[in-house]
């Protein structure tokens, strides 16, 4: 039997979902990758893996989409890791270096300007370390995973994107969702959200293995109080928003 070929967010906030995969017989029938955000969309839009956990905002490239699992990367407020770092307050910013390891973040930040804010800063490409480097003044960046961990307390305002839409639009963020180009198996999907149930369900085991890892970052808090996992109507409904915005900036 050919196994599916899945591409995987490799932050930690994916880790509850990727522990329940790996200790499962799943892992029998499929080929994991994990990759940055944005090598998952690219993997799942040009159809070098069959599933991926991948950033929504890449969802109106694809000519087939199937939003597979009952369970997702969100957030119902803050969620840490997901910021603009900035030294100076949010109307008061000039210019924003746009990350360059998720398109749905960014696409977070510029709706926020654009429809909510009614702020006009520059957006400009970032590049590999920006986040070290080009923050102050009236420059400020998105950073978006565990790289939030090594700068949340060295700039004035980390300012929390899931955050600011919930406090926007009243309603949770869906970051990224288990996603598919083709029509699978349904055998292979109640399979599959089985092991991501697994892995949600407890979190003990992930807390334990990746605590020591982060020994600066309290896991249990950010994996049970600060990430989504469940995909609920809720979700759907703000991905279903945040969708309709995205179609607002691109057909202009």
């Amino acid at each position: 039997m050919k196994k599916v070929k899945i591409s995987a967010v490799s932050y930690l906030n994916s880790k509850p979902m990727v522990h329940g995969i790996m200790k499962d017989p799943i892992m029998n029938s499929i080929d994991l990758a994990l990759d940055h955000p944005a090598d998952c969309a690219k993997k799942l839009l040009q159809g070098d893996v069959d599933l991926g956990l991948v950033p929504v905002a890449i969802l109106p490239k694809m000519k087939e989409y199937h939003i597979v699992s009952d369970y997702c990367i969100g957030g119902d407020g803050p969620v840490h890791t997901v910021v603009i770092a900035s030294d100076v307050p949010l109307h008061e910013i000039q210019t924003i270096y746009l990350d360059y390891q998720s398109r749905t973040s960014v696409m977070l930040c510029q709706i926020l300007c654009r429809f909510f804010w009614n702020i006009t800063p520059e957006f400009k490409p970032a590049y590999e370390g920006y986040h070290q480097e080009v923050i102050g003044g009236t420059t400020a960046a998105v950073v978006i995973g565990d790289r939030v961990f090594d700068i949340e307390h060295k700039y004035k305002f980390m300012i929390d994107l899931s955050d600011m839409w919930k406090k926007s639009t009243g309603e949770p963020f869906v970051f990224a969702a288990w996603v598919a180009n083709k029509p699978l198996d349904s055998s292979f999907v109640d399979e599959l959200n089985n092991a991501l149930k697994d892995g949600c369900t407890h979190l003990d085991e992930t807390i334990e293995i990746y605590q020591p890892l982060f020994p600066k970052v309290d896991i249990a808090k950010y994996f049970e109080e600060e990430i989504v996992y469940d995909m609920t109507e809720d979700m759907h409904r703000g991905l279903d928003l945040f969708l309709q915005y995205v179609h607002k900036i691109e057909s202009e």
